[in-house]
Formats: C-alpha cells, sequence, structure tokens
C-alpha cells in the first residue's frame, strides 16, 4: 500500500482536489464526500496507467504540504498483482 497526500480546497461553487505527490491526479465536485471518491478513482486510473505503460509510480512524499488547502489528508493506494501473463516475442524487444 502507497500513501500519498491529497489536498482539498473550497471554491465558489464546489471543491477542488489533487494528489499533490503524485502529479496529474486532480478533479473537482460539488462537495468534499464527491471529490473524495473522484480523487480516488483518478488516483487508481493514473497509477495503473502509468504501470500499463511501463512507467514507475512516483514515491510519495509525507511532507509535501500546500499553504492555500483547506483540508489535506492521506489516501491510499492499493496494488494487487495482475493474474494475466502477456508474452512478448523477442522480435517486440529488439
Amino acid at each position: 500500500m502507497l500513501t500519498y497526500k491529497a489536498m482539498f480546497k473550497f471554491v465558489e461553487g464546489g471543491v477542488h482536489g489533487e494528489i499533490l505527490d503524485f502529479p496529474g491526479v486532480i478533479t473537482c465536485g460539488s462537495d468534499l464526500d464527491e471529490v473524495r471518491r473522484l480523487l480516488s478513482s483518478a488516483l487508481v486510473d493514473m497509477a495503473e496507467t502509468r504501470l500499463l505503460q511501463g512507467e514507475s509510480l512516483p514515491f510519495p512524499n509525507p511532507l509535501v504540504t500546500d499553504p492555500e488547502a483547506d483540508v489535506d489528508e492521506p489516501i491510499y493506494l492499493l496494488l494487487s498483482a495482475a493474474s494475466r501473463v502477456t508474452l512478448v516475442s523477442d522480435a517486440v524487444m529488439t
């Protein structure tokens, strides 16, 4: 399990949320509960995409903060191994 840092900011018309130590994971919604749910989903989607593209995940930084945040809290990413294996031919690898 990886623990990242979520940040929430109350803005006119709703709430802005992002993962401070995972670039690109950002969302907004009408209330804090909705944004927490959307942010969790966005974190999973971004992590899966990076892994499928052969990229590593950013290292969590528990010390990262945003002075403009109204709320910051940990957000957890639980990883599990895939049960599917894809074979790649040697010709593709060279």
